[in-house]
């Protein structure tokens, strides 16, 4: 034996000679809850080991969440419910970006709107985004946030609260009131299909606001048999949904309006309130959602509701 192994262990003789039974049995059982603590930690890092997730959003959107899955252990399966893409007329986006010096604000509520809105003004316009200057540029969610940045935009506000109500906020916080919205000049490209509440809400403070269409989500083409071989076959133990779209495109796939039965088993993690009311509107029963509307958050609400502890 190593004449250092032989002096280690002589000195830890010498420790425990020098402890009572009660401190020999406390020191033992500190060392075993430390073991069984490393023992977590280790696990911790695989929580979502022999789960398995279904990811409804576009494959080419799924990537980051589908990575961060797959480290946990996950095993994710694919089921795009929705396809993003151009808008139905490009004619009233044109329409804006030619009078885009009058607005005072840009308006991003998604990284598909920017994406999409980026690609048309460089089609436009030989500057393209990043050469911006007069628009105050407002990025809802830090998707969107991290969209602009890699464009090349320069974004003045990113609210905390990435629902509409929380934009409109943090809008007429950076404003300095709501008085100081009336008479500014809003632009919001978006989806075909959005909700009102923050466009409206600017109106309402005087503001002139022109939501244009930028881009359009459509039902991905999914065969339904598939989809429910998939449930009857296999323990789906989460199913994400990103959109109160994926969740009707969902339902619409499968042919059920009510998804009480299909989801029995299954708990529904919707990335806010929004969506996981659309998903009540279904019957789904087992639902959940993160208190921060992002990706990070809605895997972190995955772990808590699925994962090994």
């Amino acid at each position: 034996m190593h004449r250092y192994a032989c002096k280690q262990q002589a000195a830890n003789r010498k420790i425990y000679k020098r402890l009572t039974v009660s401190e020999l049995e406390l020191l033992r059982e500190t060392q075993r809850m430390n073991n069984n603590e490393e023992l977590r930690r280790q696990r911790r890092g695989f929580p979502l080991r022999g789960k398995t997730v279904m990811v409804t959003r576009a494959r080419a959107q799924s990537a980051e969440i589908t990575t961060q899955l797959e480290t946990l252990g996950a095993n994710v399966i694919h089921c795009p419910t929705i396809e993003v893409a151009s808008p139905a007329s490009w004619a009233p986006l044109d329409a804006s970006i030619q009078k885009l010096a009058e607005y005072d604000w840009l308006v991003f509520t998604s990284a598909n709107g920017v994406e999409f809105f980026s690609q048309r003004l460089r089609d436009k316009e030989s500057g393209g985004i990043a050469t911006l200057t007069k628009p105050i540029i407002c990025a809802i969610g830090p998707a969107t946030a991290r969209a602009l940045e890699a464009a090349g935009a320069v974004t003045t506000v990113v609210p905390s609260d990435s629902r509409a109500e929380g934009a409109l906020a943090a809008i007429i916080d950076y404003a300095g009131g709501p008085q100081q919205i009336r008479g500014l000049s809003f632009l919001i490209p978006r989806a075909r299909v959005a909700r009102d509440i923050l466009p409206d809400g600017l109106r309402k403070l005087g503001a002139r606001v022109d939501a244009v269409e930028t881009y359009q989500t459509i039902k991905a083409s999914v065969e339904p048999e598939s989809v429910l071989r998939l449930f009857k076959e296999n323990t789906i133990d989460a199913i994400t949904f990103t959109s109160s779209s994926t969740v009707s495109n969902f339902s619409a796939i499968v042919g059920l309006e009510d998804l009480s039965g299909l989801l029995a088993n299954t708990i529904a993690v919707c990335i806010g309130p929004v969506t996981a009311e659309t998903a009540e509107s279904h019957r789904i029963e087992k639902i959940v959602h993160p208190r921060v509307y992002n990706t990070d958050a809605l895997v972190d609400s995955i772990v808590k509701a699925i994962g090994r502890s």
